[in-house]
């Protein structure tokens, strides 16, 4: 099942805490993480390519959501004098993020920040060079989407750009159909994966799908909030990488 294949349930109870600070959940997504990672390694490179900084150039740029800093690790691989404050919710998730961003000591610090409640800690700057996310923001409800994306905006410098990697849903089945027709070829046990999935693989799954939208939703709350230059920098079938700059 694709990401645009939405499961009906309960959205009264987020699942998101109890799955994300849970020590077996993390240590069992952080057992898949290499192979999940080489994946999108490319992704992430792009991702950091499209930052407007030259090669030696210093910036300070902010990883929300970050969990093990896959992102931010690409990004300071392709900008040696960049430095990284990367948040989460879970501990559990930042303490494998410090081991996983060992290489990088010295340039970058973790803060604990539970973006569902618009909180933001006093360890954050009140302005940073740049800001993305990447498989975090469809584990928000739309309103809290589109406050997130306000706040992004004001803590950006002017002329910042914020990036986004996420999946995305579809309202029309025939695109759906196919995202999942090409997927099921590119892994041939999706299928069974899909129809033989324990219960607490269910829970993590209907936690993952339960706020994701369509992607022109999305770009539209950018456009809301007062970016500028919003694009989809690149898609591949439901994945996609969106953004936008604070007007100078």
């Amino acid at each position: 099942m694709t990401a645009g294949s939405l499961l009906p349930m309960d959205q009264s109870t987020d699942t998101n805490a109890a799955i994300w600070k849970s020590e077996e959940a993390v240590q069992n997504w952080t057992a898949t993480a290499d192979e999940r990672e080489r994946k999108r390694a490319a992704h992430w490179r792009f991702m950091g390519e499209l930052l407007p900084f030259g090669e030696q150039d210093a910036f300070t740029f902010l990883d929300l959501g970050a969990g093990t800093g896959a992102a931010a690790a690409g990004i300071l691989s392709l900008y040696p004098r960049s430095t990284a404050i990367l948040t989460d919710f879970s501990p559990q998730m930042m303490d494998e993020g410090q081991r996983e961003m060992e290489r990088f000591a010295g340039r970058f610090q973790y803060v604990e920040f539970d973006m569902l409640t618009g909180d933001w800690p006093a360890a954050i700057p009140a302005t940073v060079d740049a800001i993305v996310t990447s498989m975090c923001i469809h584990h928000m409800p739309d309103q809290r989407k589109q406050g997130l994306f306000a706040e992004i905006l004001a803590r950006l410098a002017p002329g910042g750009w914020y990036f986004n990697y996420d999946p995305v849903t579809t309202t029309d089945p025939v695109v759906e159909a196919t995202w999942e027709r090409v997927n099921d070829h590119d892994d041939p046990e999706a299928a069974s994966k899909r129809l033989h999935r324990t219960p607490q693989e269910q829970s993590r799954y209907q936690n993952h799908v339960r706020y994701m939208i369509p992607l022109e939703q999305q770009l539209g709350y950018l456009r809301s909030a007062g970016f500028h230059g919003i694009d989809v920098y690149w898609k591949q079938l439901e994945n996609v990488i969106y953004g936008g700059c604070r007007p100078a």
